[in-house]
C-alpha cells in the first residue's frame, strides 16, 4: 500500500466544467492572471531601473511582487492546462511541489506585509530617523525572514501531508493541492497533524496581524496629533494602499484556514481560494500604482524611454 501511496497520481476535480458559463469564467481568470503577471513584472521592472524607487519601502513592494508573481505561475498553468486537455491528474511530487510553494509565497507574504507596516510607521512617525531605523541591512533581514519563515512551514506542512497513507479516493476537489484537502483524503488518523496545522496557521496569521494592527494603531494615534491638515492627508494617503492589500489578503486567508471544520464547504473554499491566488495578486500593482505618485512618475519615464527608443530604431 506504501508503494502504491508514493506512485499513484493524485486527480485534481478543477474549479470549472465545461458549461459555457464556466467556459467565460475560465477566460476571464486566464486574463486576470496575465494581466497581475504583466503588472507585477512591471513594478519590479520599475523598481529595479528607477534610482528614485531604491528605497527601503519599494525594496519590500518588489518582494510583494515578486511573491504574488511566483504564487500565480504555481497555481494557474497548471490549473489551465489541466482544463483545456482534461487531463487532471499530478504526481505526488508535483502536489508536495504545490504545496510548499504555496504555503512559502502566503506566509512570507504575512510576514512581507508586516514589514510593510513597520516601513509605514517608522516613515510616519520618525521621519527623520527614517534612514537609521529602516536602513538596508534590516531590510534584507526582515525580506529574508519572510522567506525563511514561509519556507519552513511550507517544508513541514508538505513533507507531513504527503506521509499519510491514501489507500481510498484520491480526488482532491481543489483546483491546486493544498494540505487540508488531501489531509481529508488520507485513510488515517490525522486529528494530530490538523491540530498541529491549525497552530502552525493561527500562528502564521496572527502573529503577523498583531505586528500590523500595532503599527497601524502607533500611525493613527501620531496622525490625529498632526496640527497640519495637508500632512494627514499624505500621512493617510501613504498608508491607505498598505491598508487595502492587508484587508484583501488577511481577509480571504483567514476566511480559508480559521473556520471551524463544521463551517466548511469545497465550493466555497474553492471559489475563496481562487480570490486570493488569482484575484488579489492583480489588485496589489493596481493599489500601489493608482495611488503612488513616485510609482506612476517612474512608469511615465520608462514609456518615454520605450516611444523614443522606438522613434530612433524607426530612423535607423
Amino acid at each position: 500500500m506504501e508503494n502504491w501511496n508514493m506512485t499513484a497520481d493524485f486527480i485534481l476535480l478543477g474549479l470549472f466544467n465545461h458549461t459555457g458559463a464556466h467556459r467565460f469564467l475560465f477566460v476571464l481568470v486566464l486574463i486576470i492572471a496575465f494581466t497581475s503577471l504583466v503588472g507585477n513584472a512591471l513594478m519590479l521592472l520599475l523598481i529595479l531601473l528607477d534610482p528614485r524607487l531604491h528605497r527601503p519601502m519599494y525594496f519590500l513592494l518588489s518582494q510583494l511582487s515578486l511573491m504574488d508573481l511566483m504564487l500565480i505561475s504555481t497555481i494557474v498553468p497548471k490549473m489551465a492546462v489541466d482544463y483545456l486537455t482534461g487531463r487532471k491528474s499530478i504526481s505526488s511530487a508535483g502536489c508536495g511541489t504545490q504545496i510548499f510553494l504555496f504555503l512559502t509565497l502566503g506566509g512570507g507574504e504575512c510576514f512581507l506585509l508586516a514589514a510593510m507596516a513597520y516601513d509605514r510607521y517608522v516613515a510616519v512617525c520618525h521621519p527623520l530617523r527614517y534612514p537609521i531605523l529602516m536602513n538596508q541591512k534590516l531590510c534584507l533581514h526582515m525580506t529574508a525572514g519572510s522567506w525563511l519563515l514561509g519556507g519552513v512551514d511550507g517544508l513541514m506542512q508538505a513533507g507531513a501531508t504527503l506521509s499519510f497513507p491514501y489507500c481510498h479516493s484520491r480526488e482532491v476537489n481543489h483546483f491546486f493541492c493544498e494540505a487540508p484537502s488531501l489531509v481529508h483524503l488520507a485513510c488515517a488518523n490525522t486529528v494530530i497533524f490538523e491540530f498541529f496545522m491549525y497552530v502552525c496557521c493561527v500562528l502564521m496569521l496572527l502573529i503577523p496581524l498583531s505586528l500590523i494592527l500595532a503599527s497601524y494603531s502607533l500611525i493613527l494615534a501620531a496622525v490625529l496629533n498632526m496640527q497640519s491638515t495637508a500632512a494627514r492627508k499624505k500621512a493617510f494617503a501613504t498608508c491607505s494602499s498598505h491598508l487595502a492589500v492587508v484587508g484583501l489578503f488577511y481577509g480571504t486567508i483567514m476566511f480559508i484556514y480559521m473556520r471551524p471544520k463544521s463551517y466548511r464547504s469545497g465550493a466555497n473554499d474553492k471559489v475563496v481560494s481562487a480570490f486570493y491566488t488569482i484575484f488579489t495578486p492583480v489588485l496589489n500593482p493596481l493599489i500601489y500604482s493608482v495611488r503612488n505618485k513616485d510609482v506612476k512618475g517612474a512608469l511615465r519615464k520608462w514609456l518615454r524611454k520605450r516611444k523614443g527608443m522606438r522613434k530612433f530604431l524607426k530612423r535607423l
